[in-house]
């Protein structure tokens, strides 16, 4: 599969989960792929993995939060790409951050922590607002570029003791939506893709992982890999503003 040749794409929390399976399939469809992610040997393995695979990727260290390390990042793809054509956002943390019972004792906003609140919206939420922000001016100097961000079900965002991942994607959501009008007379797009149910993550901590799978079929990363391959194509010119859902492919 060559349908991506040509394209540079940056995957944010691209080092395993959902950003991994999408990273992959970008650079199997043919795409040059800079994996992003904080600096960690397991970034650093992974890279190396899909390198030893035949693939064309890179390591491209980057903290969503900070941005120093989100500006080091679009100065390194200036420099060896020139320009973008695909942006990723999916670095995210989830509830195990905050309550790591929150699957069989759900805790009430109220018992939320100021730090553990904040630390969550600013990577969910916040993180791609700078990323967006960081690497939108590549897009705009030709006019053209795809930005997907990766969401949840509509259920965890009113799901009891969800606060803050509910928020934090929900709050992704309209941000997404506002940034498709924002783009739209500049001919860059932007969508949403979820899974289209629980995944196989690290976002589910291992000590519940058994009793999770008693009450649901959890689905694989690779779920994402013929929609993000789609809307990181020219099939998807002129799609921006839309919610996909992966299971729907």
């Amino acid at each position: 599969m060559t349908q991506l040749n040509g394209i540079h794409a940056v995957v944010t929390g691209a080092s395993s989960g959902l950003g991994l399976a999408m990273a992959q399939a970008l650079a199997e469809a043919g795409a040059t792929v800079a994996l992003a992610s904080r600096p960690s040997t397991l970034l650093t393995e992974t890279v190396s993995r899909l390198k030893e695979d035949g693939l064309d990727v890179v390591a491209l260290p980057m903290d969503v939060r900070s941005e120093t390390s989100i500006e080091e990042a679009v100065l390194w793809v200036r420099t060896n790409w020139k320009s973008l054509d695909v942006l990723v956002n999916n670095a995210g943390i989830g509830m195990k951050t905050v309550n790591p019972a929150f699957l069989t004792e759900p805790q009430p906003f109220y018992k939320v922590s100021p730090e553990g609140f904040r630390d969550l919206i600013d990577t969910n939420l916040t993180g791609y607002f700078l990323v967006s922000r960081a690497f939108v001016p590549l897009f705009l100097a030709k006019r053209k570029g795809k930005i997907i961000n990766i969401s949840m079900n509509h259920e965890t965002m009113k799901r009891k003791g969800f606060i803050p991942y509910g928020p934090s994607r929900a709050g992704a959501e309209s941000l997404s939506y506002i940034m498709a009008e924002d783009l739209r007379e500049a001919g860059i797009t932007v969508n949403m893709l979820l899974p289209g149910g629980a995944t196989e993550t690290e976002m589910i901590p291992e000590a519940y992982r058994e009793e999770v799978l008693k009450q649901v079929s959890l689905l694989k990363p690779s779920v994402m890999a013929k929609p993000i391959v789609y809307l990181a194509s020219d099939k998807s010119d002129g799609i921006t503003g839309q919610r996909l859902v992966a299971t729907d492919f």
